[in-house]
């Protein structure tokens, strides 16, 4: 990884406008990367935009007071795509998880760069900064500036902060090492304050979303003798309690609180897509569940998005898959 930052420095040093950007609806990790990397090129007087397909979710706006975090709309970004001198892409790895964003960022002549720890990147970049290793590309960022003699002030410290605590879903996560928590306590140093942090991302939350997540409890399904759980979330029951996709972050996981579950999975009707998140523990791939059905994503965490399908039948069809993975 040394020569690639050395590489990625020099980029920097020789360009004067970036663009920043993230996957579709961006979560912590994405945007925390985004905020703290866009403070350090700003130091160095670069002109930055972060520009993301999606809205910050309203939990993260704290973020955006640190750096403006913008929603991409073409008639007004689409000068500024063009004229980006640098495109860089964190938190994931291929461009179509970029949405409205992908053809346009794909046409641009600008040095594209790619950051990120998720597995099987996509060649469409000019510059890979990647460490499946790493439980968080906030720990890339924070690597990379500590490598460029980059300050660790408040503002990287809270945004790499909230990429590492989210991704290590609350430093649980099997990647969560000493290298992580050494990380964590010079960021605390430096100005991080991890409890105005979970509150804003953890304790923020609406009564709508509290609706949302108990009608998705209440039907909560298991098979494979209790090593599968699964939720499901209909249109119906977003427009009952009128919520978006948004509003489930963090839904999965409640899945594999439950005593002997290895797999869990949730299933959202969205408009014009089935979304599938997959979780697991310990050596059960579940990202190779969800290639299966065009996603992909870390071996215990990972996503698909299918278009034009029912849920009836997707439901079927992953739950039918999925019995070969549970041990």
């Amino acid at each position: 990884m040394q020569l690639q930052f050395e590489t990625f420095k020099t980029i920097i040093d020789s360009h004067k406008r970036f663009i920043l950007t993230s996957h579709v609806n961006p979560d912590g990790d994405g945007l925390g990367s985004e905020v703290a990397l866009a403070h350090y090129l700003e130091l160095r007087d670069k002109q930055v935009s972060i520009l993301n397909c999606s809205a910050t979710p309203e939990n993260y706006l704290f973020l955006h007071e640190l750096h403006p975090i913008v929603q991409f709309d073409p008639s007004h970004h689409e000068d500024i795509v063009e004229n980006a001198e640098v495109i860089i892409l964190l938190d994931a790895n291929h461009p179509d998880r970029l949405a409205a964003m992908t053809p346009l960022i794909m046409k641009s002549h600008a040095v594209k760069v790619c950051i990120d720890h998720h597995p099987e990147p996509g060649e469409f970049a000019d510059l890979y900064l990647l460490d499946e290793q790493s439980p968080a590309t906030g720990e890339i960022i924070y690597n990379f500036i500590s490598m460029a003699g980059g300050t660790i002030d408040r503002i990287t410290a809270t945004a790499l902060y909230t990429a590492i605590m989210t991704d290590t879903g609350s430093f649980r996560y099997e990647k969560t090492d000493s290298q992580v928590h050494t990380i964590v306590a010079h960021l605390l140093q430096a100005g991080a304050d991890p409890v105005a942090i979970y509150e804003q991302v953890y304790e923020r939350t609406s009564a709508k979303r509290i609706r949302l997540l108990g009608m998705a409890l209440a039907n909560l399904q298991t098979l494979y003798d209790g090593k599968l759980a699964y939720i499901t979330l209909t249109r119906e029951m977003f427009e009952t309690t009128d919520t978006t996709e948004e509003d489930t972050d963090a839904f999965v996981p409640y899945t594999l609180t439950i005593d002997g579950v290895q797999i869990g999975l949730m299933f959202s009707e969205l408009d014009g897509i089935i979304k599938v998140n997959f979780r697991s523990k310990g050596d059960i791939a579940v990202n190779e569940l969800a290639k299966e059905f065009g996603g992909n994503g870390h071996k215990n965490a990972a996503g698909a998005r299918i278009p034009k399908a029912q849920l009836d039948e997707v439901v079927s069809q992953v739950l039918k898959h999925a019995g070969k993975y549970v041990m």
